[in-house]
């Protein structure tokens, strides 16, 4: 078993069930301490290479997943290996897109739709999830 995120650790989303996922933008350096198991990069062009295990989610900046089915069930691969894992999800700025993820994550671990963008602004960064539909997409996710 990886040793998991620290629970007060930068840019780390603790989920109700105990569950870790750090949030991460991708333009600022990298973070001290244990590297990924994976990461979830969504992005509107190919992500940077790097030495772990990544997804790429074409996702372009201030919008939203190209692919919805897709974005689900990456999210749900994220949700279920967070609890053995060190999980990420990054963009290029570690908010937009980020926030959206982290906030479907939430959605996936038993926070109300309608709360979910509240939580992960609470709980992860008060500026995550910058747009109307980023947040209408929050609350849509929910219903798969």
């Amino acid at each position: 078993m990886a040793e998991l995120w620290e629970a007060a650790g930068e840019g780390v989303l603790s989920l109700p069930s105990g569950r870790r996922v750090r949030g991460r933008g991708l333009r600022y350096p990298f973070p001290e301490g244990a590297e990924p198991t994976l990461t979830v990069h969504l992005l509107g062009g190919p992500p940077p290479p790097v030495a772990w295990e990544s997804r790429w989610l074409r996702w372009p900046d201030f919008r939203l997943p190209a692919d919805r089915e897709a974005a689900r069930s990456l999210l749900e691969e994220a949700w279920r290996r967070a609890p053995e894992e060190r999980v990420e999800v990054a963009c290029g700025g570690g908010r937009g897109r980020t926030g959206t993820a982290l906030a479907c994550l939430a959605v996936l671990d038993g926070v109300p739709a309608d709360e979910a963008v509240a939580y992960v602004r609470r709980n992860y960064h008060p500026k995550a999830v910058e747009t109307p539909w980023q947040r209408r997409y929050v609350r849509r996710f929910a219903g798969g």
